[in-house]
């Protein structure tokens, strides 16, 4: 099966590290990536934006917490925001990629991510990249008498001279959303950063600041990374299989987005994880101090959340989920 061969090829791992919410999602990841992937020989890189023109306060990690990711493994390097910043923070994963060692195989990963198993048996074909295919049907959200999928979609790879039709999934029909390739960018891979990065912020800025006319009714915020992501894989050589299913967002790994649906409708893996990986008292003294893991995992909210769901039988819409436990006053982020 060729889940089960091991990645012979080095490879390092970036995340995104700032202040707030995000530099307590790195220690988890850090954690986790510890815990369950301990023969990983490749670096864990956490990218943190610099203070500057584009962000009003200081994104920097906090002292304490940039120690204990240290101490973690991982290696925090720098990096300046000169398009995005904070008015578009999804940047951060597109600038960041200039950063790391050129010509390094690397994975990005978003940061609110748990390592949940070996990351040595994905078998990552870095010549052909490609993103995570947990979405929903998100963008473009088709108004009436506006264009369809295909004509939003063909208007793009027509922009920047791709090949449209060796892109769709016959699989699916015509005007159906899966047809069309769409990632979510929680994570994704490619033999050199450097190549891949400077692609997406070509693409993401030329669809910004000079979108088709197709475009017109569709909001790029906070779509525009999951808009250009397809693109730059497609023009890379990559696409929607180059990965055996039920390991990166499976068996071996979990976007959970935010912690109250990580309860609600994630593996028991998961959960074991996550709390075995923040009982360490190094790793609990810094991460009670950050309230949706203190009440969550510390104080067993968490717990209360899990038992409101059957997770045979989840809401199909994410948004339900999250209806319900706000519903039970449990929701926190």
């Amino acid at each position: 099966m060729a889940g089960k061969e091991q990645t012979k090829q080095p490879f390092n791992i970036l995340i995104v590290g700032q202040s707030g919410r995000l530099q307590f999602e790195a220690v988890l990841f850090a954690a986790s990536l510890q815990a369950s992937s301990p023969d990983f020989a490749g670096q864990l890189y956490i990218a943190e934006p610099q203070p500057g023109a584009l962000w009003k306060n200081d994104p920097t990690l906090r002292g304490d917490v940039r120690k204990l990711l240290e101490e973690l493994g991982a290696k925090i390097i720098p990096f300046e925001s000169r398009h995005f910043g904070q008015s578009y923070p999804y940047g951060n994963k597109i600038e960041a990629l200039s950063v790391l060692p050129e010509g390094e195989p690397f994975v990005f990963f978003d940061t609110d991510t748990l390592v949940t198993g070996d990351l040595l048996q994905v078998p990552f074909d870095f010549d052909r990249p490609s993103a995570s295919l947990r979405r929903e049907g998100t963008w473009p959200e088709i108004q009436l008498y506006g264009p369809g999928y295909h004509d939003t979609w063909g208007a793009l790879y027509d922009k920047f001279g791709l090949d449209f039709a060796t892109s769709l999934d016959p699989a699916y029909p015509d005007e159906y959303w899966k047809r069309y390739l769409y990632f979510n960018a929680g994570y994704f891979f490619y033999r050199c950063p450097h190549v891949f990065g400077q692609r997406f912020l070509e693409y993401a800025l030329a669809i910004r600041d000079d979108p088709p006319k197709e475009l017109v009714c569709q909001s790029l915020d906070p779509w525009l990374d999951q808009v250009a992501l397809p693109l730059v894989i497609h023009s890379l050589g990559g696409g929607r299989d180059t990965l055996p299913e039920g390991l990166l967002d499976g068996d071996v790994t979990c976007h959970y987005r935010l912690l109250p649906l990580l309860y609600a409708r994630e593996a028991d893996r998961v959960v074991e994880v996550l709390e075995e990986i923040t009982a360490p008292n190094p790793i609990k003294k810094v991460l009670k101090s950050y309230d949706p893991i203190k009440f969550m995992v510390f104080h067993g909210r968490g717990r209360k959340v899990r038992e409101l769901f059957d997770r045979e039988n989840l809401p199909r819409r994410e948004q339900a989920i999250r209806n319900t436990i706000k519903r039970h006053g449990f929701w926190m982020r």
